[in-house]
């Protein structure tokens, strides 16, 4: 119990590591999807709020109520990735509807996570996965950029990294031969007296 509550404060104290995302990182992030900073504000803001919220001429309410900013950052890069999948960079405030909350033919990034489903779920009815989607584009650089050889899993392909060989071990000395021990010969009975 007593560790549990130093993590917490531990935690607490913690500036925001590379998982967690601030409002402003998330702003920033997110301005090309959205628009404008401005509408990536009143969008981050609307989805961690929880409540309706309206961009251009579309209104928004997001049926999972309040997310955290990771929750934001996961259901945005989602969605980025599905209008991206589907040619579209610079969506339109109607497409990211579609995207995040969902038509009557698809449902969106949040109205499955209202489901029910988790992230990753979601990431595989998209034919991704979070890590893929949540992968800095740095990263993807520095894997591209390891030498190896590329293995084919799922949609994208991921770099294998190669193996250095490891300097053989020496064998151990064989073991001294162990002498069999010479049975002793049976004593007479000595006669009783």
């Amino acid at each position: 119990m007593i560790r549990n509550r130093l993590l917490a404060l531990l935690f607490a104290l913690l500036p925001f590591g590379a998982s967690a995302q601030s409002e402003s990182q998330l702003v920033e992030k997110y301005a090309t999807l959205a628009g404008s900073e401005a509408d990536a504000q009143t969008l981050v803001t609307g989805l961690r709020a929880g409540g309706d919220f309206t961009i251009g001429t579309t209104s928004f309410d997001p049926p999972t109520g309040e997310l955290g900013y990771g929750n934001v950052n996961v259901a945005l890069a989602l969605a980025e990735k599905s209008l991206a999948d589907q040619g579209i960079t610079s969506p339109t405030p109607e497409q990211l509807h579609a995207a995040l909350i969902g038509t009557d033919a698809a449902p969106g990034v949040l109205a499955l996570r209202a489901e029910g489903k988790g992230w990753g779920q979601i990431a595989l009815s998209q034919g991704t996965t979070v890590g893929e989607v949540m992968r800095s584009p740095r990263a993807g650089e520095a894997l591209a950029a390891r030498p190896g050889k590329a293995i084919e899993k799922g949609p994208a392909s991921i770099e294998k990294p190669v193996r250095i060989a490891k300097p053989e071990r020496p064998m151990k000395p064989e073991r001294p031969v162990r002498f069999e021990r010479i049975e002793r010969p049976v004593k007479p009975e000595r006669p009783v007296r």
